[in-house]
C-alpha cells in the first residue's frame, strides 16, 4: 500500500518460496485524480531466510553393492530438497551418516558425500563387507541446511537399507590349452566379469612377451588367438582389467593362469651321435657296462615321455649275437650271455630303437672292451743315485726323470702310471708329473729347500694305476724307486715372522712409548740387527736388537691415521744380507682439535634497511674423527652484550641459525662472536668471528660504493705517475733520435771520402 505522502509500506507478510517478485507500477495523481507524473515501475525482491527445512525425497531408500567395490565410487544416492533460495546458505544441504547397524569394531564401512548424497564404500568396507557374514546393513543419514555449520541449521534424516552381493569379479580356474590345436582361431578360453554392466576389459600382459597371444572382447570373454606350444613355454600368467567409463580402474586386476597342455609331438631324441661304453674283459655276467638315456621334449611325468630301449643290431656277432641287454625303461646296459675277451673283438657297435608312445628313434652305442688291469708297473731302475742341490734352486725346476713301464694295453687307465712320493719328503717339497705318451716321470720343486731343516733326504717312489688292479694281483718292489737328494747351504737373509706388522694406539700416546715389535730370524743362525726405512715424518725409533719399535715424537692422526714404515732386518756378520717388512700403526683419534667454521663466510649480508628480522645459516666443523651420529656441535654468541640484537639457535649437528632480533641496524659490517663446543671428551671449544654485512641492495646482491683502500693510488696519483712516465718514455726517444743522427752523419762522411781514393778502372 502508498500513503498520499508517499511512503510505500508492505502490508502483509512476505512469503519469497510464494512470490519472490512484486512487480509495481506507481503513478502521482492531482486531486482530480488526473495522472501528474508516472507511471514508475518498482521492482521488489524478496530477501530468504531459513525458514525451510530439507525434506528427504524417500522416507526409506534401498540399494545394493557387490563386495570388494572400489571405495569412494557411489553405488547409491540419496536425495533431499529445500525450498529457501539454493545460492545462499539457507538452500545449501549438508549430508551425514549418523548411524551404521551393524557397526563392527567401530568401523565404518560406508561413506557419504557430503554434497551430492551419493554413498560409496570405505576403504575398509571395500576390504571386510562379506555377505557370508553379514549381508545386510541400515543406515540413518541426516541432512542439514546452512551447509551443516549453523546449530541453528534445520535437519531431517532416512533410513537407508544396503544388501551386500557377493563379488563376482574374480580370478576364474586356471586354464588348461591343448597345444598345437589346429581349429579355428580365436578360441574362447575363460570369461571374466564386472559387478555391473558398463565395464570396459583389457588384458594386460604380465610377463613383457615378445608376442601375446591372447585377446578380451567387452564381454568379458578372454580368448587364445593363435596356437600354443608347450615345448616353448608351458604356462602363461597375466592380468585381466576392468574400468570405468574414464579409464579408472573399478578394482584390482585378476591374475588369469594358462597352462599349455601336451601332446605327444615329439619324437625321442638321442643324447649323442655316438655313446660310447667300456667294458673290462672277463666282467661277470649281468655287470652294468652304463646307462643310456634319450631325451623326450614332450612333458614330464606323462605318457607321452615315458621311452623304452630295445637292442635292435649288434656288430659284429661275435663269438655270438645278444651279449648285450638293455633294460627297457631304465635304459641300462648289462653284459648278457658271456664275459668278453679283447682278442674276440675290441669294439661292439649296438642300434638301440627308443620309442614313445607314437615316435620311434634309432640310436647308437658304442662298446669298447678294454683290458683289463692285471699287470703292475716296474720301475727302469730302482735307485737314481744322489742329487746334489743347492737351497735356493728355484721352485718349478725339473731336478730328475724317473721311468716305469706297464705291459697293460697303451693310453688306457690300466697302464697309465701315476708316481707317488711316499717317503722323505714329509713337507712335500717336491712333486712328480707324469708324462701322458710315455709315462716319464718329472720330478720337480714345488717348495724352497731347505739346508737347516732337510739337508740330505732319502726320496722313495711308488708308481701306480688309476685303475685298481684285479684281483690277485699286488704291486711289489718293483713299482717303488729311490734317490739321496743332499741340499747344500746357500747364505739367506733374515726371514721375518710376519709379511705386515699391524699395531693401533692413540694419537696422544706419550714420546718413548712402546708401540710394536718385529721379530726375524736368519736361516743360518747369525744374530740380526733391526733399522727403520720410510719414517718421513720421524715419528718411530726401533730398538736394533729386540725389534721393539717406540714414538720418537708426538703422533698427530689428523695428518696421518695409518702410518706406513718399513722395518729392515740385517744379519750381523756373514755377507750383511738384509730383507724387508712392513710396519702399520693404526691411530685411534683423541679430541685434540676446536671446532672452527667450515668455510669462509665473508660474503653473509642483510639488506639494509631491513624490513623484517632475519636469519643466515652457518656451518662448524672440527678435525677430530667423527662417531657414527656425526658431530654434536653446540653453538652460542660468544659476549653477552650482543645477545639484546642477536640470537643463535641450533639446527642439527653441525648448523646453526645467527638471527636478528630487531630491524634497527646501521649499514656496516657486525663482526658476531659466536662460541661452539663441540661435546668431546674433553670437550673442546672455540669462539669464532661471523661477519655479517647490513647494506643496500640491488637486484637482491648487496651494493658496496668504491672507496680508497691502503696500497692502491688515488686519481690524482694516478695522473702524476702517468705523465711522469710519458715523460720519461719522451726523453728516451729522444736521446735514441739524435745518436741514430749522429751516427749517420758519420757514415756520410766515410762514405765520401771512401768515394775519393776509389781508383777507377780502365
Amino acid at each position: 500500500m502508498i500513503e498520499p505522502d508517499g511512503l510505500l509500506y508492505y502490508a502483509s507478510t512476505l512469503d519469497r518460496e510464494t512470490r519472490p517478485i512484486h512487480n509495481l507500477q506507481l503513478a502521482a495523481l492531482d486531486a482530480q485524480g488526473a495522472t501528474v507524473e508516472g507511471p514508475v515501475p518498482i521492482t521488489i525482491e524478496v530477501k530468504d531466510i531459513n525458514d525451510n527445512r530439507p525434506m528427504f525425497l524417500q522416507e526409506k531408500y534401498e540399494g545394493s553393492v557387490r563386495q570388494n567395490s572400489r571405495p569412494g565410487k557411489p553405488f547409491m544416492y540419496v536425495n533431499a530438497t529445500d525450498l529457501d533460495d539454493p545460492t545462499t546458505p539457507n538452500g545449501q544441504l549438508f549430508y551425514q551418516i549418523v548411524i551404521q547397524l551393524p557397526k563392527i569394531g567401530d568401523v565404518m564401512y560406508f561413506q557419504i558425500n557430503n554434497r551430492t548424497g551419493g554413498i560409496s564404500l570405505t576403504p575398509q568396507g571395500s576390504q571386510e563387507l562379506d555377505p557370508a557374514k553379514n549381508s545386510y546393513y541400515n543406515l540413518v543419514v541426516s541432512v542439514k541446511d546452512m551447509r551443516g555449520q549453523n546449530e541453528n541449521s534445520f535437519s531431517d534424516t532416512t533410513s537407508v537399507d544396503i544388501t551386500v552381493k557377493e563379488n563376482i569379479w574374480k580370478a576364474p580356474e586356471a586354464v588348461e590349452v591343448i597345444e598345437n590345436s589346429t581349429d579355428p582361431h580365436p578360441i574362447k578360453i575363460t570369461k571374466v566379469q564386472w559387478n555391473d554392466p558398463g565395464a570396459h576389459y583389457s588384458l594386460l600382459d604380465k610377463e613383457k612377451l615378445p608376442r601375446f597371444p591372447f585377446s578380451i572382447d567387452q564381454e568379458g570373454n578372454i580368448y587364445v588367438t593363435q596356437p600354443l606350444d608347450r615345448e616353448e613355454k608351458d604356462s602363461y600368467v597375466f592380468y585381466a582389467v576392468a574400468k570405468d567409463e574414464y579409464g579408472k580402474l573399478l578394482s584390482k586386476p585378476l591374475d588369469i593362469h594358462v597352462k599349455v597342455k601336451d601332446i605327444n609331438d615329439n619324437p625321442p631324441t638321442c643324447p649323442s651321435a655316438v655313446t660310447v661304453f667300456e667294458v673290462q674283459e672277463n666282467e661277470v655276467l649281468g655287470s652294468s657296462i652304463g646307462i643310456f638315456t634319450a631325451h623326450d621334449l614332450d612333458e614330464k611325468n606323462t605318457v607321452n615321455s615315458i621311452l623304452k630301449y630295445k637292442i635292435v643290431v649288434q656288430a659284429p656277432q661275435i663269438p655270438i649275437d645278444g651279449l648285450f641287454l638293455v633294460e627297457e625303461y631304465e635304459g641300462k646296459f648289462q653284459l648278457a650271455r658271456q664275459s668278453l675277451k679283447k682278442q674276440d673283438s675290441p669294439q661292439y657297435n649296438l642300434t638301440v630303437q627308443v620309442s614313445d608312445k607314437d615316435f620311434k628313434t634309432l640310436c647308437f652305442v658304442q662298446v669298447n672292451v678294454i683290458d683289463i688291469n692285471d699287470q703292475i708297473p716296474v720301475f727302469e731302475k730302482s735307485d737314481y743315485g744322489n742329487l746334489t742341490l743347492p737351497e735356493d734352486t728355484a721352485i718349478g725346476t725339473i731336478i730328475l726323470t724317473i721311468q716305469a713301464t706297464d705291459d697293460d694295453e697303451p693310453f688306457t687307465g690300466s697302464s697309465r702310471i701315476l708316481y707317488r712320493i711316499i717317503q722323505g719328503d714329509s713337507e712335500g717339497r717336491l712333486g712328480v708329473d707324469t708324462d701322458p705318451q710315455t709315462n716319464a716321470g718329472y720330478v720337480m720343486i714345488k717348495k724352497p729347500l731347505d739346508f737347516e731343516t732337510a739337508p740330505v733326504s732319502t726320496i722313495v717312489f711308488q708308481a701306480e694305476n688309476p685303475e685298481p688292479l684285479v684281483s690277485g694281483v699286488v704291486y711289489n718292489t718293483s713299482s717303488f724307486a729311490s734317490f739321496r737328494l743332499i741340499v747344500t747351504d746357500v747364505n739367506e737373509a733374515p726371514v721375518f715372522s710376519q709379511h705386515i706388522f699391524q699395531e693401533k694406539v692413540s694419537e696422544d700416546t706419550a714420546v718413548g712409548t712402546k708401540v710394536g715389535n718385529v721379530t726375524a730370524r736368519d736361516p743360518e743362525g747369525l744374530g740380526v740387527r733391526y733399522s727403520l726405512r720410510g719414517d718421513t715424518r720421524g715419528w718411530l725409533r726401533i730398538d736394533p736388537v729386540t725389534g721393539d719399535i717406540f714414538s720418537a715424537a708426538p703422533l698427530d692422526r689428523e695428518t696421518e691415521s695409518l702410518y706406513r714404515v718399513q722395518v729392515v732386518a740385517t744379519e750381523v756378520g756373514g755377507s750383511s744380507l738384509s730383507s724387508v717388512s712392513n710396519f702399520h700403526l693404526t691411530l685411534t683419534d683423541v679430541n685434540d682439535n676446536p671446532p672452527r667454521l667450515a668455510k669462509d663466510y665473508t660474503g653473509l649480508f642483510f639488506c639494509h634497511p631491513p624490513s623484517a628480522p632475519g636469519s643466515l645459516i652457518f656451518q662448524a666443523t672440527d678435525d677430530d674423527q667423527q662417531s657414527l651420529r656425526g658431530p654434536q656441535f653446540t653453538f652460542a654468541l660468544g659476549s653477552e652484550s650482543f645477545q639484546r640484537d642477536w640470537e643463535v639457535s641450533k639446527v642439527n649437528g653441525t648448523h646453526a641459525r645467527l638471527s636478528t632480533r630487531h630491524t634497527n641496524f646501521e649499514e656496516k659490517v657486525y663482526e658476531i662472536p659466536i662460541h661452539i663446543n663441540d661435546g668431546g671428551r674433553p670437550p673442546l671449544e672455540r669462539t669464532v668471528s661471523l661477519p655479517v654485512t647490513f647494506c643496500t641492495c640491488v637486484e637482491g646482491s648487496c651494493f658496496r660504493p668504491a672507496s680508497h683502500q691502503a696500497g692502491i693510488p688515488t686519481v690524482g696519483m694516478a695522473v702524476g705517475i702517468l705523465v711522469t712516465t710519458f715523460l720519461i718514455i719522451g726523453i728516451i726517444l729522444a736521446v735514441v733520435f739524435i745518436r741514430i743522427k749522429k751516427d749517420k752523419g758519420k757514415d756520410n762522411v766515410e762514405n765520401a771520402q771512401a768515394t775519393e781514393v776509389k781508383p777507377l778502372r780502365s
